[in-house]
């Protein structure tokens, strides 16, 4: 068998066992899933076992979980939701972070160049890491749920943004021109979405939603693979049109479909989550570079700092920036959610290695303590949320459990 056909059957086996283990666990410490999978992606790469090496078809079905990372990241915004003072606060916070970032980068950093790098991947957030452990624990559509989204959005998308202006390589004139098409064709897909849909658009979804046929979920994916092609085709980093795809199928959906959107969600998650996704986070463990962090000397000491400035860089404007209805309990939850970063590290640093503007060192260091940062700032997050909720609890109970 070939090592690609040896090292999807690992990541698959890792994908099964990764549930199980966090079950295990998650009677007695949650631990978010995408630990599991990122740590036993290690296990198995060159740097330890040596079972599983990345290689064509691996690295493209990894950037294919990435791309519906970043589109399930897109679909869950509520813009009834996320709009108005709530919106401005969390894009102000950004832009703060941005500002802070891209000064600490160069000052830590070996050049301009490597410390924009650097800066930019110290602003993000990773929403879509950070939904799926609100949604298991019921706070997703809440008001806490959503300030969380919102500022997470601006985190995913805002990097995302920062990439195409700062990291492409070309000038800011013609980087600006093309992220100016793009938010143009961006703008007539959510104009298109917003219109009424011919009734024969909905019966079909109706009629097929649970037949081979699966209409919805092959729009869906239409819509998906119409934003990638769109920002390749433009020369902007592919993320930007899944995230775009997300936010625009759901506008499709909403108004074509209100009462098939939830299943219709529940497919293509289940497309997302149960395949493509795990193996964006395995191949992420299988590629990180344990030996460059082991080496001891800067690298080594690089992974705390870097751990420390995104919880200062990232959360410190979140909490000066954050709504004044939260508690302060809220707004340390808040931060700890908003400070936790993976996804974009590992794609911004693979560009940074690739351009050969980071060092597989520093890179090593930015993903470790990303890696670090999903591990323990989540499961802070939620023992701060489980805290407030023990003293909110005398207020009203009913058979022991509480009714708000």
């Amino acid at each position: 068998m070939s090592h690609s056909g040896t090292t999807l059957i690992l990541i698959m086996a890792i994908a099964v066992l990764a549930p199980l283990l966090a079950y295990g666990v998650g009677r007695r410490l949650p631990v978010p899933l995408v630990i599991f999978e990122i740590l036993l992606g290690i296990l198995i790469g060159p740097d330890i076992l040596g079972w599983a090496h990345p290689g064509a078809l691996i690295d493209g079905l990894s950037e294919l979980g990435l791309a519906m990372l970043i589109f399930l990241a897109g679909y869950e915004i509520e813009f009834g939701k996320v709009r108005g003072d709530t919106l401005k606060r969390s894009v102000g916070a950004w832009v703060i972070t941005l500002a802070l970032g891209l000064g600490t980068g160069v000052l830590l950093g070996d050049g301009f160049h490597n410390g924009v790098f650097i800066g930019v991947a110290l602003t993000s957030t990773a929403l879509g890491t950070v939904l799926p452990v609100l949604r298991d624990a019921g706070e997703l559509h809440g008001r806490f749920g959503s300030v969380v989204m919102a500022f997470g959005a601006v985190g995913e998308f805002g990097p995302i943004i920062a990439m195409a202006l700062l990291l492409s390589g070309r000038g800011a004139a013609e980087s600006t021109a093309l992220l100016a098409v793009f938010a143009a064709l961006t703008a007539g897909a959510v104009f298109w979405a917003l219109r009424p849909r011919p009734p024969w658009f909905s019966t079909v979804i109706a009629k097929t939603l649970h037949t081979s046929g699966q209409f919805a979920v092959r729009f869906v994916f239409l819509v998906l693979a119409v934003m990638l092609g769109a920002s390749q085709a433009l020369g902007l980093d592919v993320l930007l049109g899944a995230f775009a795809a997300g936010m625009i199928t759901r506008l499709v959906l909403t108004g074509a479909a209100p009462e098939a959107g939830p299943a219709i969600l529940e497919k293509v998650e289940a497309v997302g989550f149960g395949f493509l996704v795990p193996v964006f986070f395995v191949v992420t463990g299988i590629e990180f570079d344990l030996d460059s962090l082991l080496d001891g000397g800067r690298t080594l000491l690089l992974l705390p700092l870097f751990l420390l400035l995104f919880l200062v860089l990232r959360g410190g404007p979140v909490w000066f920036l954050a709504p004044g209805d939260l508690t302060r309990g809220e707004r340390g939850a808040l931060v700890l959610y908003e400070s936790t970063a993976l996804p974009l590290v590992v794609a911004i640093t693979t560009i940074g290695v690739d351009d050969k503007a980071l060092s597989a060192g520093e890179a090593a260091a930015l993903v470790g303590a990303a890696m670090v940062s999903v591990l323990v700032f989540p499961l802070v997050a939620l023992k701060i949320r489980a805290g407030a909720g023990e003293k909110r609890l005398p207020k009203e109970t009913v058979g022991g459990s509480e009714s708000w």
